[in-house]
């Protein structure tokens, strides 16, 4: 089961933010928000927020627990382009453009497998070969 958080039109630029995404999008749940709280990055701000954002959809609207959780992605979009202006010499205009990011991040649960003792095993076994 994926659970899904978003973030939208963050006030950052999509390449600044995947500069940080790139960094955590593999490591365990805890270490990356561990690594988020020491990154001095702008953007590692918003993206600690959208995971600990999922986390809190998973544990309250799917009712896993933390520690069952694995990041799966972490995608960085594109979001609105705000166009602003300066004012210059002469009477003219320099352009330039606020960009905006959406940060979308999955998380998995992942189901440890119990663990199966011998006895169990062959009892299991005899249970079939009776039917």
């Amino acid at each position: 089961m994926n659970i899904v958080a978003e973030s939208r039109s963050i006030t950052v630029s999509p390449r600044k933010v995947r500069l940080v995404a790139d960094s955590v999008r593999k490591l365990p749940l805890a270490k990356a928000l561990h690594a988020l709280t020491l990154a001095q990055k702008r953007a590692a701000r918003p993206i600690a927020k959208t995971i600990k954002s999922a986390i809190a959809n998973a544990v309250n609207n799917n009712h896993l627990s933390e520690d069952s959780l694995k990041l799966v992605s972490v995608e960085v979009m594109e979001g609105p382009v705000m166009k602003r202006y300066h004012a210059s010499t002469r009477g003219r205009i320099h352009p330039y453009k606020k960009q905006t990011s959406h940060i979308r991040v999955t998380l998995a649960s992942v189901e440890k497998p119990k663990a199966v003792k011998p006895a169990q095993k062959k009892a299991e076994k005899d249970e079939s070969e009776e039917e």
